[in-house]
């Protein structure tokens, strides 16, 4: 069954926005009594039949909503912006993994380099394949796309109860499952929030891991085999979300 976003703000009134009432009726072609699936991005879903449809507007009648809980733990990828169309691609999978939070970096080695017009866009563009990745995969849960910013102010504003994490290949990083099992040790439960930074092409700078380090990360090793930063990124929260989102036994 097709899914179409209904803004939380649009619910009650249970009208589809014009982008996506041109894809309901123009793109997809369906027509008044076709039966759809609706969500919020907040976690509520429901069950709707089109009631009526205009060149720009698609009204529905919601027959039943659940709600979707969020996931146990808000994990946050602090991603360096790769070149070409690779961020595209990791906004994607994170939406997939149930990634809450997606910060792009810009750190000293990113290629791409945005003015003001240019980062407005690159942001609209990022929110708009999240939420096909929402609609395709059922994820009822929209991510936070936040503006790009670099390491160093993002460092200096990040929520201090989160678990800070910084993929490495410096000497002294340790494994993801090592780090958690320190967590849970020493807090008694597993964390709650947990950001990990993933570096470019080339890997942040050792200024940058030293800087990261100053505010509390914990470099984290993904392994003896280089990765490319977005295979990084997957790898990263895969883990993150099997160790956390999944209950294991004790």
């Amino acid at each position: 069954m097709h899914r179409f976003h209904l803004r939380p703000e649009n619910w009650d009134s249970a009208t589809l926005d014009p982008e996506e009432s041109h894809h309901c009726s123009h793109v997809l072609r369906l027509n008044e009594g076709d039966r759809v699936t609706v969500f919020d991005g907040a976690g509520r879903e429901g069950q709707a039949t089109i009631a009526s449809t205009t060149s720009s507007r698609v009204t529905l009648k919601i027959a039943g909503t659940t709600k979707t809980p969020p996931p146990p733990c808000e994990i946050t990828l602090a991603q360096a912006i790769p070149k070409g169309k690779n961020m595209d691609l990791i906004v994607q999978k994170a939406v997939e993994l149930g990634a809450s939070k997606l910060v792009p970096i810009l750190s000293d080695r990113t290629i791409v380099q945005l003015d003001a017009d240019e980062t407005a866009k690159k942001r609209e563009k990022w929110h708009a394949v999240a939420l096909e990745a929402c609609k395709q995969c059922g994820q009822n849960h929209l991510p936070v796309i936040s503006a790009p910013v670099n390491m160093k102010d993002f460092l200096e504003r990040a929520d201090k109860s989160s678990l800070l994490l910084i993929a490495s290949l410096q000497p002294d990083a340790r494994t993801l499952k090592f780090v958690l099992s320190e967590y849970t040790q020493q807090y008694g439960a597993l964390p709650k929030r947990v950001t990990v930074f993933v570096g470019p092409e080339g890997d942040f700078t050792p200024a940058e891991i030293s800087l990261a380090k100053s505010h509390g990360c914990q470099p984290i090793t993904l392994g003896p085999i280089i990765l490319r930063t977005e295979t990084a990124a997957i790898y990263c929260l895969s883990v993150l979300a099997h160790e956390l989102f999944i209950p294991h036994p004790a």
